[in-house]
């Protein structure tokens, strides 16, 4: 078996694809009445998208797995803020305010989990308004979700174009909570840098120089794309040896990896050196990847081949192509 071929089995096996896959089940359920009857907002987006005067209202929300809480509770609360305010920007909008709903065996057990959920509303300047507490429960759980606004133009994961390029944009100045495979590029950074870095997304979209974007998620570059690949109804290829990387980092782990700034981006080829340059301009890593291309398929190659690793006319990974979409209006 080659390298890649083993790679490419790798990230077929991971969790992170299996979590993603699992959402194709949630989308069958709410593509049938009376859910659809009321959902002009596609599926699939990082942030539910809903038409308010000159703009649009974001909507969106996270919750986490027990296990992680119990095991870092300051950074679960910390991750609760972080994650939605990466799901507004990668819609083209700026946040506004989040809720909280919060379990805990006592209020010991929750005051970690506090702490880092105000420490990073403090730190990207989006206020806790409100929520739900039970301090009575046999376990800490936790899940947050977040208001924003965007203007006209939105960034979603529908507008894919075939002849795009695809775009990677991470923050690499960062290190892992160990042994997870969070790269934490936020927690000790100035607040005003991770306001800045996250404000370029929203100007891409004011600017018409993005058409789609996605934040990188739990399942990773290449999951990610695939997300965003199958929302657009495209496919593409990505090139393993032009994705910004850590030095030292290895390849396959990289690609498992969920940052805590990263954005696939979909750009017209004339776009794409103003938006690198606004990227690397505040020291962020941000290259051309991989192209969109008319297709069901997702390549990628190492430069010595080049391998298919997802085909969605033989399975969605979401469910959110625009075949589900079409059956549900």
């Amino acid at each position: 078996m080659s390298s890649l071929s083993s790679l490419i089995d790798t990230l077929r096996a991971s969790p992170g694809f299996a979590h993603k896959r699992d959402i194709d089940a949630v989308v069958s359920a709410l593509a049938k009445p009376p859910v659809s009857d009321a959902s002009a907002i596609a599926l699939g987006d990082d942030c539910a998208a809903i038409p308010d005067g000159e703009g649009h209202l974001l909507f969106a929300a996270e919750g986490f797995v027990n296990g992680f809480v119990a095991a870092e509770p300051w950074f679960a609360g910390w991750c609760g803020v972080m994650v939605n305010v990466s799901d507004v920007a990668a819609m083209g909008g700026r946040p506004l305010a989040v809720v909280d709903a919060l379990w805990s065996n006592g209020a010991a057990d929750a005051q970690p989990i506090l702490d880092g959920l105000r420490a990073a509303a403090a730190a990207y300047g989006v206020p806790v308004v409100g929520g739900h507490s039970n301090t009575r429960n046999d376990r800490a759980q936790l899940a947050v979700a977040i208001l924003g606004r965007a203007g006209k133009r939105l960034l979603t994961s529908h507008d894919a174009q075939p002849g795009d390029r695809l775009m990677a944009a991470i923050d690499l100045r960062g290190r892992y909570h160990e042994p997870n495979p969070f790269f934490d590029a936020a927690t000790a950074a100035p607040a005003d840098r991770l306001r800045g870095d996250l404000a370029l997304l929203p100007g891409l979209a004011e600017d018409g120089l993005c058409r789609a974007a996605k934040d990188i998620s739990m399942a990773g570059l290449v999951g990610t794309a695939l997300m965003l690949l199958e929302c657009s109804g495209v496919g593409g290829s990505i090139d393993l040896r032009a994705i910004p990387r850590p030095a030292g980092v290895p390849l396959d782990r990289w690609l498992l990896s969920f940052p805590s700034f990263g954005f696939l981006l979909s750009v017209a080829p004339e776009d794409c050196a103003t938006v690198a340059a606004r990227f690397h301009a505040r020291g962020l890593g941000c290259a051309v990847i991989g192209e969109v291309e008319d297709g069901t398929v997702l390549t990628l190659t190492d430069g010595a081949e080049s391998l298919p690793v997802w085909d969605f006319a033989d399975s969605p990974l979401i469910g959110c192509g625009p075949r589900r979409m079409e059956a549900a209006s």
